[in-house]
């Protein structure tokens, strides 16, 4: 195991607007001992009040994945994408070249809960894209996000993926990061991790070729990332 990230220590941000948990050092949270893991730059946390959000502002070279866990968000892009994301959904934006965007709670009365995850690309400058799915979950691991759209998945510019694991109180799953090192973020639950126990926001990372067994102490739902060993 590489470490483990526990929720309480990561970096926080509390804006009026915008509450947000930063897994890795961003924008004014810097810690040198959490700069991402491989390929996986960003992991924010965020809460956003009724009717607020992300002015319209620009990326570059980045594969921007949001996992909507409460409410729904309001897009638009500078590729004349306009869509609503909502609960359970995925979306996947390429900043390649270069993008605008926006981002708003459609709700004027409820908070809107989500993760906002960055990933570094294989290759700079290439042309922005977006998608955007809801995949039901199928087994205790489903992929989300992957190179090659598999099960019906997003894609993404880089040989990694991203998948949801969902486990019922006592069941158990043993996990391998294959050539690479791989991360684990718990969303919601509790879970015993190799001798270790997780509850929401958790994480942990383990170096390649590791196996992990974990074991849920009630339902949980997390985030299994699967990422190259160079980048």
């Amino acid at each position: 195991m590489l470490y483990v990230r526990r929720a309480n220590e990561r970096g926080s941000v509390n804006l009026g607007w915008l509450e947000s948990n930063h897994s890795f050092s961003f924008g004014q949270y810097y810690d040198p001992k959490y700069m991402g893991v491989s390929v996986l730059r960003v992991i924010n946390d965020d809460w956003v009040k009724p009717g607020a959000g992300f002015d319209t502002h620009g990326h570059r070279d980045m594969e921007i994945i949001t996992y909507m866990l409460e409410g729904a968000l309001k897009h638009k892009d500078s590729m004349g994408n306009e869509f609503t994301v909502c609960a359970g959904e995925v979306q996947r934006m390429s900043a390649g070249s270069g993008i605008t965007h926006s981002e708003f709670n459609a709700s004027d009365s409820e908070p809107v809960h989500l993760l906002q995850i960055w990933i570094q690309p294989k290759a700079r400058g290439i042309a922005p894209g977006y998608q955007q799915a809801r995949i039901r979950q199928s087994g205790a691991l489903t992929p989300l996000v992957t190179p090659d759209g598999v099960d019906g998945s997003v894609t993404m510019h880089q040989d990694a993926s991203l998948s949801r694991l969902v486990l019922g109180a006592g069941e158990s799953i043993q996990l391998s990061s294959r050539g690479g090192p791989a991360y684990l973020h718990l969303i919601s639950g509790e879970l015993q991790a190799g001798g270790l126990n997780l509850t929401d926001g958790d994480a942990v990372a383990i170096a390649a070729d590791t196996a992990l067994t974990l074991t849920a102490d009630s339902q949980t739902q997390a985030l299994w990332f699967e990422l190259p060993a160079t980048h």
